[in-house]
């Protein structure tokens, strides 16, 4: 089965929390990674997300330790939603 990793990065201009996320994180740009497994039918080819991984700390937050979260990309959604909202 082929698969991919699609890598964005998302932006948080004030402090948030979601689900899956241990604690406030302070605003900043996080990488985030989303898994996805082929489809494929006679008709068309289709990209289903099997995963989704939050990255911590923020981008440009100095420090040795990295950390890949498994996340619901719903609840990241919400709070980025929250965030552009306040």
């Amino acid at each position: 089965m082929t698969s991919r990793t699609i890598e964005t990065v998302v932006h948080f201009a004030s402090a948030f929390s979601f689900a899956g996320i241990a604690g406030q994180q302070p605003a900043g740009a996080y990488r985030v990674d989303r898994d996805e497994e082929l489809i494929e039918s006679v008709s068309r080819v289709a990209w289903l997300r099997t995963k989704t991984f939050f990255h911590l700390p923020a981008i440009d937050t100095p420090g040795p330790k990295q950390q890949m979260v498994p996340i619901n990309p719903a609840d990241l959604e919400a709070a980025l939603e929250r965030d552009r909202q306040s």
